[in-house]
């Protein structure tokens, strides 16, 4: 979620409740420990007392990178700065970070990811946990379950598993019945990952997995509201009526009014784009919004297209 999920947005998802933890945008590692500075812009929490959202949630530390010592050396330096977790990230798929020998690029030799993790645990030793974001495999499933197993024998104390190898990235279908095979190989817990948009997808996908929790990346952002729907399902076997246009583009205007007062318009209007367009496949004002609005460039009149849509539906 790179580029996506910031402290603001953070803040405004878990407002809607429904979300037990929350986890930063990766800090990427090379071969340095890096300085506070790059912490605090990645993570602002670590400047509260508790390292959670201003609502309460707890946000963990994400850090991603291949070097084992300079991971490690971060991971003191994020302990020493306040962090209450820190997260490994060998999921990412992108083309830049993978070629770079980051994210799920590990994927291909379980004793790199269990190396790791082993530095990471060894350098916090024991004072926070650590956990770890996998795919299915890089180009295959053939090393899922062995990739698993390095992370829980370097010290990882609970995995989040995305259901497709990187080589699939985001397309559809999710196998989340293969994170069942990965659950089974492993003592820790695991919690499955993937094209989570729907209660009905959170019901199968926990079917499947046989995992008893779920982390949600694209979804919530598709729906800031679907944490909040599956919780209530679970406390009172209720279906919620889905969110409706009006809450959606309120979420957006309240997002844009916070950014504005540190980033230039240009950049928030991207930014704004770029959150319409991960609702817009499953919202139909979203959809038109977005058609009439990806031109765009000035801020006020891009949420003036938003307003017109709020008053219209």
């Amino acid at each position: 979620m790179e580029g996506v999920i910031d402290a603001v947005t953070r803040d405004l998802l878990t407002a809607r409740g429904g979300i037990d933890w929350a986890v930063t945008e990766f800090v990427r590692v090379v071969d340095t420990r890096l300085p506070p500075r790059v912490f605090h812009k990645h993570c602002p929490e670590l400047l509260s007392s508790q390292v959670t959202t201003p609502h309460g949630t707890p946000v963990h530390l994400q850090l991603l990178g291949s070097d084992p010592d300079a991971l490690a050396a971060n991971a003191r330096q994020a302990l020493k700065l306040g962090a209450t977790g820190i997260d490994l990230n060998f999921g990412c798929p992108a083309k830049t970070v993978n070629r770079h020998d980051g994210g799920a690029s590990l994927l291909r030799d379980p004793s790199r990811v269990q190396s790791a993790v082993e530095a990471v645990a060894r350098a916090v030793e024991g004072v926070v946990p650590v956990t770890a974001k996998l795919r299915l495999g890089f180009a295959d499933r053939r090393l899922a379950r062995a990739c698993a197993q390095a992370a829980e024998a370097g010290g990882a104390q609970q995995l989040v598993v995305h259901a497709r190898t990187r080589n699939e990235g985001y397309r559809p279908p999710a196998h989340w019945e293969w994170i069942a095979n990965v659950r089974h190989c492993v003592s820790i817990p695991v919690i499955a990952n993937g094209d989570i948009w729907t209660l009905g997808d959170y019901w199968r996908a926990r079917s499947l997995s046989g995992c008893d929790d779920v982390m949600i990346g694209r979804g919530v952002l598709a729906d800031p509201d679907l944490p909040a729907r599956i919780r209530h399902w679970q406390r009172t076997g209720e279906c919620l009526p889905a969110t409706s246009w009006n809450v959606r583009a309120t979420i957006l205007t309240h997002y844009a009014a916070l950014q504005r007062t540190t980033l230039p318009e240009r950049v928030v209007v991207s930014l704004l784009k770029q959150w319409l367009n991960h609702m817009r496949a499953r919202d139909e004002q979203a959809c038109s919004r977005f058609a009439a609005l990806r031109r765009e460039t000035q801020l006020d009149s891009f949420l003036e297209g938003l307003e017109k849509a709020y008053l219209a539906a």
